[in-house]
């Protein structure tokens, strides 16, 4: 046991954590015989050095001790000050275990190590003071990279059995200056660390470490733009607020999980990789209060208020960057002490899977509850599906995500879609993912809504053309986006074949009249009344159809070329036929002039402009020049 008045040579047993027994010096494992050796000169030399040495580093003598570094001045004397501790504690447990020993050496050689104690704790402090930027996260990780890589000995064998200047030339070859002074510092603060833990310090060592540690983690993270929020207060804010307080968090957390908390970990590791226990608490102690509130974020924005169904797409964000870190998290924060911190996680995670859900379900009532009930001018595009089919575009960027979060969350009943919709637009024979079936199951909401507008439109041709536009609309944008690996080539080419069938059907309504004035044998002889009658129909359809049509928009320039050459084919060929075998049955010039309104050039130049422009006032069809 040791003897009264000295200091316990384990840790304190005022911290609990760090109750764990230390190997004693290598004298206590000598044998007896061993022990006899140490001659009685050998206790009275190695405690007279040791007062030489730590008497001209003492911190409370007003000399040059109390301003310099031991650690900066000398790195040489620096290592003969741990040696000449090493020693002297050998020393003690030498007295302490041998009944004949002296008690006054034992008392001054305690005397003697609480002098050395604080100037290492001063030394300890002001490393890490005066390097908090050669102590920062990416400095330590690639520093440790490198001299892993770059150097076989270990730090304590550099202390020990090499020269530092040799060890730093061996070194310096692979790593760059900044990463140099990492280097030393990291390998002053072990030697230190291991030094007063050997010596029973341990408190007095961690509570210098981690007050300054924690205040740089607690820097960093506030410099990052993470404060704990509550969300009575995300409440409050505004939507553009918030999400830029979002786009702020989601930069936090890269840097957060590729230097601050990286770094820190192995830092602690690093100094205190003597004492498990130690580095545990260390770690925990600097870290948990910025990482429960980095990682609650999330979580306080998914527990306030109802947001729009389109502001999921910030809230996939912060599942991803939580997701796609989990593994990391679970490996820098693996302790259990920090349990604290993958709660918090898992908490987020929940509370946003629950959040991402509701508002998929709010953006299926939009879509079913959508109350526009003026119709779109001219058969153009509807806002609902520029709106819808954008969001389900945005959704489908995170289709991997959303596989997990929707996997075992049950799919509603289908309702009955209009019969032109019945079929599936997953294959059946191929099993889809859940995500697959509830993004189909969303578009067929969507287009058997836009099949019940079109019906509002007073001329059956326009709401066909109606349908065309919006349709196309759609898979143009599944083509261009990871929808079309979601729903599909099948769904594509069967909604391709629906656009030619509603094109067909606009062309039949609304140039039908044109064709039927036509007749079908357009080179057969025919009477002048006969010639007459078929040209003043041909007119009046035309322009006719020509008014009524010229309002309507095709946007998509493929769909509008496709229709424009559909009607061409049909209808200026057959006119061009017609004209040039009946103009002559006509009559004279004048008659000409009275029955034929349009030469075939005129209708295809008319045709031209269907589709692209309003036309303006004065520019009607007229008669030919």
């Amino acid at each position: 046991m040791p003897r009264k008045g000295m200091r316990s040579l384990c840790f304190s047993p005022e911290t609990p954590s760090f109750r764990r027994s230390v190997s004693p010096p290598l004298i206590t494992t000598l044998s007896s015989s061993h022990r006899r050796g140490l001659s009685e000169s050998t206790v009275e030399q190695t405690i007279d050095a040791a007062a030489i040495l730590f008497a001209k580093w003492n911190v409370e003598r007003p000399s040059h001790a109390r301003v310099n570094s031991l650690f900066y001045e000398s790195k040489t004397e620096a290592m003969n000050f741990i040696r000449s501790i090493n020693d002297l504690h050998k020393i003690m447990y030498f007295l302490a275990n041998n009944r004949g020993s002296s008690s006054e050496k034992l008392s001054q050689a305690q005397r003697l190590l609480q002098i050395a104690m604080k100037r290492l704790q001063k030394e300890f402090y002001q490393i890490l003071s005066m390097n908090r930027a050669h102590l920062d996260p990416e400095s330590v990780s690639s520093s440790t990279r490198s001299s892993r890589t770059s150097t076989q000995s270990s730090f304590s064998d550099y202390y020990y059995d090499a020269s530092p200047d040799n060890e730093i030339r061996a070194v310096g070859d692979s790593i760059s200056e900044v990463e140099k002074v990492s280097f030393m510092a990291m390998s002053d603060l072990k030697l230190i660390a291991d030094c007063m833990i050997a010596c029973g310090y341990a408190k007095e060592c961690v509570q210098i470490y981690t007050a300054i540690r924690k205040s740089i983690i607690d820097e960093g993270i506030y410099k990052l733009g993470i404060e704990k929020l509550r969300s009575s207060r995300i409440n409050k804010m505004e939507w553009d607020v918030l999400n830029l307080k979002i786009k702020d968090w989601l930069e936090a957390m890269k840097i957060s999980m590729r230097k601050l908390f990286t770094g820190e970990r192995i830092l602690c590791d690093f100094v205190f990789s003597s004492s498990d226990s130690m580095r545990e608490w260390c770690f925990s102690e600097i870290t948990k209060e910025a990482a429960v509130s980095l990682f609650g974020f999330p979580e306080a924005v998914a527990k306030a208020k109802k947001s729009p169904p389109e502001k999921i797409f910030s809230l996939l964000a912060m599942y991803t960057a939580i997701s796609d870190n989990r593994q990391e998290i679970e490996t820098i924060f693996s302790f259990e002490s920090s349990s604290a911190v993958r709660s918090q996680v898992l908490n987020s995670l929940t509370r946003l899977n629950e959040s991402v859900r509701s508002l998929l379900s709010d953006f299926e009532s939009t879509i079913k509850k959508d109350s526009f009930k003026s119709v779109v001018p001219g058969g153009g595009f509807h806002p609902l599906t520029i709106y819808s089919t954008k969001y389900l575009t945005s959704l489908a960027d995170y289709s991997s995500i959303l596989t997990g979060i929707i996997s075992d969350w049950p799919t509603p009943v289908k309702t009955s879609p209009p019969e032109s919709y019945f079929y599936s637009p997953v294959s059946v024979a191929s099993p889809a993912s859940a995500i697959s079936v509830r993004i189909s199951r969303l578009m067929l909401l969507l287009l058997c809504k836009l099949d019940s507008k079109a019906k509002r439109y007073k001329d059956d041709a326009v709401s066909y053309l109606f349908l065309a536009n919006n349709l196309q609309y759609v898979i143009s944008m599944v083509h261009k986006s990871n929808l079309h690996y979601l729903l599909g080539e099948e769904w594509i080419v069967k909604h391709e074949a629906r656009v030619i069938q509603f094109a067909d059907k606009y062309e039949r309504l609304a140039f039908g009249a044109i064709f039927a004035s036509l007749p079908k044998n357009p080179t057969a002889p025919m009477k002048p009344a006969e010639a007459k009658e078929c040209f003043r129909k041909f007119n009046v359809s035309f322009e006719a159809a020509y008014w009524k049509q010229i309002s309507c928009v095709v946007p998509d320039s493929k769909l509008r070329d496709q229709i424009k050459a559909s009607i061409g084919r049909k209808l200026v060929a057959v006119y061009s036929k017609f004209f040039d075998c009946q103009k002559s049955t006509i009559g004279d010039e004048k008659s000409i002039t009275l029955f034929i309104r349009f030469y075939p050039e005129d209708v295809g130049n008319y045709l031209s402009d269907l589709f692209i422009r309003k036309i303006g006032p004065g520019s009607s069809p007229s008669s030919s020049s």
